[in-house]
């Protein structure tokens, strides 16, 4: 086990092995969040804050699924393959399909071992011309080898990346078609982003020194060459594997010291839309995911809905070949899909009326 101090932070790396020793904030000691609380609240009894649910739409957990399936279905999206260039191409055309301005931000990066991944970051905006700007993130490739297997012999084949990859971007597809019809009642913009090469980590059968700095280079790259010259988010929104059956979602580390107040209200809505079994309130451990170098590098408040357990980890088919559509949920898509869509809803200010006739 390596231990590596980041910031206050104990942060354990997407990988067992390299959990990172230090401190874990609570919400008392983290950092001023840049981001405001919107409309989303007034004021009820002895001056607490009420949460009000402005209209949104339904989020269709059966549509996420199928955009999963879909991605799936070309077999595993790693940078340097044919089945990865076509899964890009898919999701580029989707988001044309539903309106959505589209960038492809190719580029190339070295992996932990050398080799030369060709990458492609792919971005769709919504209202892209307005100043105010939140950010809805995935990773869209996946796991080239399965080191987490117990047998060595299974260890060298890629994995499916059902939800590890697929459950993130599906629900994001899935918000992209809700939401298009939407964009001027919206107001502010919106930017997807799928990032690329976040998951070709240097595995923990390689015995060369440890690299945790191997890991989510398609984040590491946006971060530093921003799609659009000068950009400025709001805050973003990260999500990674939050399809699975039985998800739970605790509030990770890295999000409560860069994006308290964002954590606060994405929980605080999951639990006011029923959805309070997945969405703990209970901190953990910081995690080295694409979120960290958009806080870090960027410097846009992120946080990070992430299947992660702070005694059992990541769930125990992380990094296998059960990493299938058979461990995918509706009901966790669902959870997950219409938090996030009624958090971009609580940022559209509720009407106010006029003056009686």
């Amino acid at each position: 086990m390596k231990n590596r101090p980041f910031s206050l932070l104990t942060l354990s790396v997407r990988f067992p092995g390299r959990l990172l020793g230090g401190m874990l904030l609570l919400f008392g000691i983290c950092a001023c969040d840049q981001t405001g609380q919107g409309s989303s609240n007034s004021e009820g009894v002895d001056g607490e804050p009420v949460l009000v649910l402005q209209p949104a739409p339904a989020f269709n957990a059966d549509s996420a699924y199928t955009f999963i399936a879909k991605q799936v279905s070309f077999g595993y999206r790693i940078p340097n393959t044919e089945a990865h260039r076509r899964c890009g191409d898919y999701l580029i055309g989707q988001l044309n399909q539903y309106g959505w301005t589209t960038y492809s931000q190719a580029f190339e990066v070295a992996a932990y071992n050398g080799t030369i991944l060709k990458s492609r970051n792919i971005i769709g905006a919504l209202n892209p011309g307005a100043k105010k700007r939140i950010i809805l993130a995935a990773h869209w490739d996946t796991r080239p080898v399965a080191d987490q297997e117990k047998e060595a012999s299974q260890q060298m084949a890629p994995i499916a990346g059902a939800n590890d990859g697929g459950s993130g971007v599906g629900v994001l597809l899935e918000i992209a078609r809700t939401i298009a019809a939407d964009s001027a009642k919206l107001g502010f913009g919106i930017d997807i982003i799928f990032f690329d090469s976040e998951d070709h980590g240097q595995p923990e059968f390689d015995r060369g020194p440890p690299r945790p700095d191997s890991w989510c280079l398609g984040a590491k790259h946006w971060a530093a060459n921003k799609h659009v010259p000068g950009y400025k988010g709001y805050y973003g929104i990260l999500l990674d594997m939050v399809g699975a059956a039985g998800a739970r979602f605790y509030q990770e580390g890295v999000s409560l010291e860069y994006a308290p107040s964002v954590v606060q209200k994405v929980w605080a809505i999951g639990h006011k839309l029923g959805h309070g079994e997945f969405f703990v309130m209970e901190g953990t451990p910081g995690i080295i995911d694409d979120h960290r170098y958009i806080n870090e590098i960027a410097g846009i408040p992120m946080i990070d809905i992430i299947q992660y357990h702070p005694r059992t980890g990541f769930g125990d088919f992380w990094h296998t070949h059960n990493d299938n559509m058979g461990i995918i949920s509706k009901e966790t898509l669902k959870a997950v899909g219409q938090t996030v869509v009624q958090t971009l809803y609580n940022e559209v200010a509720p009407a106010v009326p006029g003056p009686a006739q």
